[in-house]
């Protein structure tokens, strides 16, 4: 596998702070499962990361703190037959995360108010309520 793992244009991973550990996949391949450890479980410690500064560790420990159990920010992969396949696919659902959890926040939204539309609408509305509630009890013969 390559020395580290490419998350984006500023932050790798060397390989020395990944963990990869093998067992035996329940996935698709018949007896072949049986016999080969191809399910990849891939471990990333982003708190003792040195690739990440204490900007990103803490972005990333906020954003993603619903996948990090232990400290450890956990990948599993157990779709492919072979263990090369299932390494590569963990590496990129691993790179994803982090590009992903790295990415800048969008700008807040600005409130405004309802538009024209609504309101005219919400008018029109009320007219037709009001309308509606005149018309109730007019004609009835009062009883004595």
């Amino acid at each position: 596998m390559a020395d580290e793992l490419r998350v984006n244009h500023r932050v790798s991973i060397p390989e020395s702070e990944l963990v990869e550990r093998f067992s035996r996949s329940s996935g698709p391949g018949g007896q072949h499962v049986n016999t080969t450890e191809s399910r990849v479980e891939l471990v990333f410690f982003p708190e003792s990361s040195r690739a990440l500064s204490w900007r990103q560790r803490e972005q990333v420990l906020a954003r993603l703190s619903h996948r990090i159990s232990a400290g450890a920010l956990t990948v599993v992969e157990d779709g492919r037959r072979s263990q090369l396949a299932n390494r590569k696919q963990a590496r990129r659902r691993l790179a994803d995360l982090l590009a992903e959890a790295l990415r800048p926040a969008p700008p807040p939204r600005r409130r405004s108010g309802p538009s024209a539309g609504a309101k005219r609408r919400r008018l029109e509305d009320k007219r037709h309520r009001s309308a509606i509630k005149r018309t109730r009890g007019r004609g009835r013969m009062e009883r004595e």
